[in-house]
C-alpha cells in the first residue's frame, strides 16, 4: 500500500525516521512542505496511528497527480475504484494551498460528486454522504498545481490533539513539534530535562510519555476502526521515574500543567513549580522550551531582554554535553541573545508553527 503523512512543515526528516522505525519504507520527503510518502502493508495503519509522535495524520494514497482545471480533479477521481465504500457512508475533507480560481469547498463538492458518479457507474448504487459522522473520510488536498486523494486513517482529530490535554494554554505548543524538539535535544529517559517556560506542560509531559512508552493513540478513536476493525497494537507501558521539570511564571498555568500531567498519568515523574526562567538553578542535560514571541502583549525590547537573561541563566545550568532547544518567531532577537551569552548554534531549522514561520535552534556551550 502507498501512504502519505502530514506534519508541521520543517520536521519531515524527524517524522520520516519515526515512520521507518515503525516499518514504513520512505519513498519521498517533501522538505518544508509537511508531507512524506511511503509504502507498507495494512498492518502499518494501527501502528502508525498509535505510536507516531511527530506526525499529524496518516492517509492511504489513492491518487497523486497534477492538474490545470477543477474538471481534471473530477476526471481523475472518477477513474478510481471506491469498492471499499460498499455499505458505508463517506465525506470529503479538502485542503487547498496556493492560488486558484476555486475554493476548498468547491474541491470537496467536485470530488464528492466524482466519487458518487464512479460508484454508481461501477456498482449501480448511489453512495450515502454523512458530513458529520462518516464511516470513511476521503481527503483531497490541493497544493498549487498538484492534488492528493486518499483514505484518512486518523480521523478529523489530528494526532497532535493529544488525549491527555484538559487544560489549554492560550499559546500551547503543537505536541508533534514538542516531540521533534525533544528528539533534537537527544534526550532519553536517563537524562534530565527542564522546560523553564513550560506553559501547560506540553514538553515535559511528552518526554514522560516517551520515557514510559505511553502511545499517542491511547484513549482515542480512529477513522480506521470503521475500515479494518478495532485493531489495537500490543505495547507495554512502564513506571520509570525520570528527572523532568517544568517551570512557569504564572501559577494558573502551573495548575493547568499539573492537571494535564495527572490526566496523562505522568505527574509522579514531573516536578512543576512557579518560577522565573531568568533565574534557573541546578544542572540539566536538556533544556527544551517554547518562550514568548511578543505577539500578544510584550514589546520586542521586552522579548530581547527576556531572551538575553534566559540564555545567560541557562548557560550556568548546562554542562559540555547539554543541549538547549528553543523555538521562536523572533530568530533575530534570539541570535543576539546567543551571541551575548556566548553560546553556540549547533543546529537550526525552519518550522511552520500554526500560521507562524518559526525557527528551532539547538544551542551548546
Amino acid at each position: 500500500m502507498e501512504f502519505y503523512a502530514t506534519m508541521p512543515p520543517g520536521i519531515e526528516d524527524i517524522a520520516s525516521e519515526e515512520v521507518k522505525k515503525l516499518g514504513g519504507k520512505i519513498k519521498e520527503i517533501r522538505r518544508n512542505k509537511g508531507r512524506i510518502f511511503f509504502e507498507g502493508d495494512k498492518s502499518l495503519i494501527p501502528k502508525l496511528n498509535f505510536f507516531a509522535r511527530c506526525v499529524e495524520r496518516f492517509i492511504v494514497l489513492l491518487e497523486k497527480s497534477e492538474f490545470e482545471r477543477l474538471e481534471d480533479i473530477y476526471k481523475s477521481i472518477k477513474r478510481l475504484d471506491f469498492y471499499f465504500l460498499k455499505g458505508k457512508t463517506f465525506a470529503v475533507r479538502s485542503l487547498r494551498v496556493g492560488e486558484h480560481d476555486f475554493t476548498s469547498i468547491d474541491v470537496a463538492r467536485v470530488a464528492g460528486q466524482a466519487i458518487i458518479d464512479s460508484y454508481m457507474e461501477s456498482y449501480g448504487e448511489r453512495l450515502k454522504v454523512n458530513l458529520n459522522e462518516p464511516d470513511v473520510i476521503i481527503r483531497v488536498d490541493v497544493v498549487n498545481n498538484e492534488f492528493f486523494v486518499g483514505i484518512d486513517t486518523t480521523g478529523d482529530d489530528a494526532l497532535h490533539k493529544r488525549w491527555w490535554r484538559v487544560y489549554n494554554h492560550p499559546a500551547h505548543l503543537n505536541s508533534t513539534i514538542a516531540c521533534a524538539m525533544i528528539k533534537l535535544a537527544e534526550w532519553d529517559k536517563g537524562k534530565s530535562l527542564i522546560d523553564p517556560m513550560c506553559g501547560s506542560g506540553t514538553i515535559p509531559i511528552e518526554a514522560a510519555l516517551i520515557g514510559r512508552n505511553i502511545p499517542t493513540g491511547k484513549n482515542r478513536e480512529f477513522a480506521y476502526f470503521k475500515l479494518i476493525g478495532r485493531e489495537i497494537p500490543n505495547y507495554e507501558e512502564n513506571n520509570d521515574v525520570m528527572e523532568l521539570y517544568g517551570v512557569e511564571k504564572f501559577k494558573k498555568h502551573v495548575i493547568g500543567a499539573i492537571k494535564n500531567a495527572e490526566n496523562a498519568g505522568v505527574l509522579d515523574t514531573i516536578e512543576f513549580k512557579v518560577g522565573d526562567a531568568t533565574k534557573l538553578n541546578g544542572v540539566y542535560d536538556c533544556i527544551v522550551t517554547n518562550p514568548p514571541y511578543g505577539l500578544r502583549i510584550a514589546s520586542k525590547k521586552m522579548i530581547r531582554e527576556l531572551y538575553i537573561k534566559f540564555l545567560k541563566s541557562a548557560k550556568d545550568c548546562i554542562h559540555d554535553k547539554s543541549k538547549i532547544v528553543i523555538i521562536t518567531a523572533e530568530d533575530k532577537l534570539l541570535r543576539t541573545a546567543v551571541e551575548i551569552s556566548k553560546l553556540n548554534i549547533n543546529h537550526e531549522r525552519f518550522v511552520k508553527y500554526g500560521g507562524l514561520n518559526t525557527r528551532v535552534f539547538v544551542l551548546t556551550q
